[in-house]
């Protein structure tokens, strides 16, 4: 079990990577503990997904909030807002 995580633009360069997959685990159930669990990692991580950042995120493809649910086989990705002009 299994999730897919993707990171885009600034969050890319800042973590050094465009996507990694993550176990799925009772205690990664929702996007606010997936998020937890990677600004556990410390430095760039804790940084970057720090909640006072503005950036976004989206599971399937559908925006997302803290409290959405996880399950095996789901794409997670976490991207700068857009803004255009």
């Amino acid at each position: 079990m299994a999730l897919s995580v993707l990171y885009f633009a600034r969050l890319r360069e800042a973590l050094g990577m465009a996507q990694e997959d993550i176990a799925l685990n009772p205690k990664l159930a929702t996007v606010a503990e997936l998020l937890e669990y990677l600004r556990g990692r410390g430095g760039p991580w804790q940084e970057t997904l720090a909640s006072a950042r503005l950036f976004r995120v989206a599971v399937n493809q559908e925006m997302a909030d803290p409290a959405t649910p996880l399950k095996d086989g789901d794409e997670v990705a976490l991207f700068p807002p857009v803004t255009g002009g």
